[in-house]
């Protein structure tokens, strides 16, 4: 069986202003009614394939995420709460050193808990493709199909075939500008989806290898760790001392054993209001709505309220989100600004 490591960090502030640090977007309900988190766990119970998760996520959200599963009717195997962020290395450290405790050489899944697969019988069927790479000691990554020349992701370059499924990694590029995002998409390039299968072990002698100071640092963290009711929490001072290094930089751009699985599935990794648009079932004029609204003359807009009324008259293409205490307003091509809008707007 395949042990998932849902890692449910993040401030999701791109997001503003549904989306906050006491409530990152995981914990919403974009798409569907059901979290992001919520969704994910359930994606990840298939119990004909994975073993219970292990979910990793800031001690502040403990009771988000214990109160979403209940609501949801969902069980996973152990809820570790990092004491603060140090990026996906030092978490997936920690959830590869407790499911290789648990067995040696357990298949370990990373998956981000705010990321959007509607198709959960692709998804599962493309993770159980690149199975027997990982088993042979490759850390094998699920690349998605770009769908357009997007600027907001790293690209992979496959290269010589492994089996049927995988291929070995050419080569990572960082978020390119849109001329090298054009070219990449062209020479059939993978977005980097964050999505990675391997064995613990294999993650485990990686780390020792590139990132030994990740690996001292996680496992310093859960031999000082408190069991704390439901949760496991990470010794705060062990763990503060584990390098903020995304997994990427740590180990995947550094490894001989990096490997790609092409994804056959639709993928989003809900970064964005314009993501969330397209994730949704809009009307026939192209707009997406929830919550009191009121469209005329409307079309491909973005219209969510969490209380407000909201009526929109002869616009087009705009992003318009309203909570009780704060409202977002921008064209809807224009939302990488939200960050920083965000930022002002809350020292107001």
């Amino acid at each position: 069986m395949i042990v998932p490591v849902i890692l449910s960090g993040g401030e999701g502030r791109r997001l503003w202003p549904l989306s906050s640090p006491d409530r990152p977007k995981q914990f919403l309900a974009l798409i569907g009614d059901e979290t992001l988190l919520q969704q994910t766990t359930r994606r990840l119970s298939d119990p004909a394939l994975f073993a219970p998760p292990i979910i990793i996520g800031g001690a502040g959200q403990r009771f988000l995420i214990a109160e979403q599963l209940l609501e949801a009717g969902l069980t996973v195997g152990r809820i570790v709460l990092e004491p603060s962020g140090r990026n996906t290395a030092p978490a997936l450290a920690i959830g590869a050193l407790l499911a290789a405790s648990a067995k040696p050489d357990a298949l370990i899944l990373s998956a981000h808990a705010d990321h959007a697969i509607p198709d959960v019988e692709a998804f599962r069927e493309t993770i159980e493709r690149g199975v027997p790479a990982a088993e042979a000691g490759k850390l094998v990554l699920f690349g998605m199909k770009p769908t357009y020349p997007a600027t907001a992701y790293g690209y992979i370059e496959p290269g010589a075939p492994i089996d049927s499924a995988a291929r070995a990694v050419k080569r990572f590029v960082e978020k390119p500008d849109a001329v090298a995002a054009e070219a990449l998409a062209t020479a059939g390039c993978l977005w980097n989806s964050g999505l990675f299968l391997m064995r613990a072990g294999a993650l485990i002698a990686e780390l020792e290898t590139h990132a030994p100071a990740v690996l001292a640092a996680a496992s310093a963290a859960i031999e000082q760790a408190q069991a704390d009711a439901d949760f496991l929490r990470l010794d705060a001072e062990a763990f503060g001392m584990a390098p903020s290094i995304s997994i990427d930089h740590a180990v995947m751009e550094l490894t001989a054993n990096a490997a790609v699985v092409a994804a056959d599935f639709a993928w989003s990794d809900i970064g964005s209001w314009s993501s969330v648009w397209e994730a949704q079932n809009r009307d026939e004029a192209g707009n997406a709505s929830r919550g009191a609204v009121v469209l005329e003359s409307v079309t491909d807009c973005l219209i969510f309220t969490e209380g407000p009324k909201v009526a929109a008259f002869g616009v087009a293409d705009l992003i318009i989100v309203a909570t009780h205490e704060r409202v977002l307003v921008l064209p809807r091509l224009a939302d990488q600004r939200v960050r920083d809008l965000a930022e002002r707007a809350d020292r107001l």
